[in-house]
């Protein structure tokens, strides 16, 4: 998960739900603490759980004949109970499709989840140069998610019991991942609003501290699904990333928000997200192809990878380039 995508979720949460121990200072009074002028800001949220996460389609797949239907992408609880001894639910997403809390082993120095400093700034030269500066610093992350899948979108306002919720049909839906769970280190962006002189709005470079680990990935193929056969799996144990013979994930990004295109029409902007750095290395652990209880065909280990792209033909940068744009 990028990490301007993990704050922009902590904050939005932080705004909505004020369950949380947010300490902030003006800047008169950051200014007679420390000497310098700013805001910060410590988000010192323990836990976020969200029951249910949808993402409209709101015209479906359009075909020669039209739009098509309304459907959705839906994160939701797996609803499998899984108890300990004792007799005790185990199973954090067994209600709730996506549930973040700290990563204890890479915990900020503040104890917060995230903390930012937050600076006004009128820029260099004339012109429109003023910019504000974010700088964050993310805890790493203990990241759980449910069942994903696909349904028909719902009707807002049809609920009895809510004029906001829309939801989707539970009659027409397919599950294609059984869940995942991830953990993260420690991470920083700087994001600049405004004229932004660094060159893109968000810019990470920072070292994830242990790298990244992904477990408990599923995979799942509905359409091998019968009254005699459950749905295929392909179940993945666990998938760690890190710098080429090394403990630690470098991560060098540029998020930029490119606006509408003067020239052409159909160019109504889009997210770039550019990757730099270095080879990494891939262990894939436990792949286990039809269920998660088939015997696994083993563990799979991808040593110095290295993509790259090319800014003009013939020429190739180590990174990758990331577009997303709606249609």
């Amino acid at each position: 998960m990028k990490t301007f995508t993990k704050l922009a979720l902590v904050s939005s949460m932080a705004l909505s739900a004020n369950a949380f121990a947010m300490q902030a200072m003006d800047d008169s009074a950051l200014s007679a603490t420390t000497g310098q002028d700013g805001l910060s800001i410590g988000i010192g949220i323990s836990k976020i759980e969200i029951e249910k996460l949808f993402i409209h389609d709101n015209d479906g797949l359009k075909t020669a004949n039209g739009a098509g239907t309304a459907g959705a992408i839906v994160i939701q609880g797996n609803g499998k109970s899984i108890l300990d001894d004792q007799g005790n639910e185990t199973n954090a997403v067994k209600d709730h499709g996506v549930v973040i809390g700290a990563n204890y082993a890479y915990l900020l120095e503040s104890g917060n989840l995230a903390d930012l400093t937050i600076d006004s700034d009128a820029g260099a030269g004339g012109g429109n140069t003023a910019f504000i500066n974010i700088a964050a610093e993310v805890s790493g992350l203990d990241i759980k998610i449910g069942e994903i899948g696909v349904t028909a979108s719902g009707v807002q306002g049809s609920s009895t019991t809510s004029a906001l919720r829309r939801g989707g049909d539970k009659d027409n839906y397919n599950a294609i991942i059984s869940g995942l769970s991830l953990k993260t280190g420690s991470m920083s962006a700087n994001i600049q609003l405004g004229a932004a002189p660094q060159g893109a709005m968000i810019k990470l470079n920072t070292t994830m501290l242990g790298g990244l680990e992904i477990n408990n990935l599923g995979i799942l193929d509905n359409s091998t699904a019968s009254a005699e056969r459950a749905a295929g799996e392909i179940f993945i144990e666990s998938i760690k990333i890190a710098d080429a013979d090394a403990n630690d994930l470098t991560i060098t990004q540029d998020v930029r928000v490119m606006g509408a295109s003067v020239s052409n029409p159909d160019d109504k902007g889009y997210i770039q997200m550019i990757s730099h750095g270095g080879a990494k290395d891939h262990y894939v652990q436990g792949v286990h192809l039809g269920s998660r209880d088939a015997a696994s065909i083993g563990d799979v280990e991808i040593q110095g990878m290295q993509t790259y792209y090319s800014p003009a033909a013939g020429e190739y940068s180590p990174g990758a380039v990331i577009t997303i744009r709606g249609h």
